[in-house]
């Protein structure tokens, strides 16, 4: 096992790879990210961990970026590839995919987890 180091890191993304986001792509949405990471150069920027179930669940697949504290949710290959531009600066934030972010010292819901609704 390999230790990295992290000192030039500026995000660290974490991909369910969970039952339910496995099933919604989520070994695409991990090779996707590490690809996009790879193609841009930012394998010092962008560290990827892959997690088991994150618990949300109806929200696969699901992507937590930090420091930032963001959940996303529905992420697909693409959507992956379109989120490490975000980081690098290259791309705006795809709002749409926001299930919660940190403010004010607590995770805040978007509208669509404020209400309730599902994503199908």
């Amino acid at each position: 096992m390999s230790t990295w180091n992290l000192s030039e890191t500026k995000h660290h993304v974490l991909i369910c790879n969970g039952g339910s986001c496995m099933r919604q792509e989520g070994e695409e949405v991990t090779q996707a990210i590490r690809d996009e990471i790879k193609n841009l150069g930012l394998d010092q920027q962008i560290h990827t961990t892959r997690t088991r179930c994150n618990g949300r669940c109806e929200d696969a697949c699901v992507v937590i970026v930090y420091p930032q504290g963001t959940w996303y949710h529905s992420i697909t290959p693409d959507a992956g590839r379109e989120l490490v531009k975000q980081l690098a600066g290259s791309h705006k934030e795809p709002i749409s995919t926001i299930s919660y972010s940190f403010e004010n010292g607590y995770f805040q819901p978007n509208e669509r987890t404020r209400v309730g609704i599902n994503k199908k």
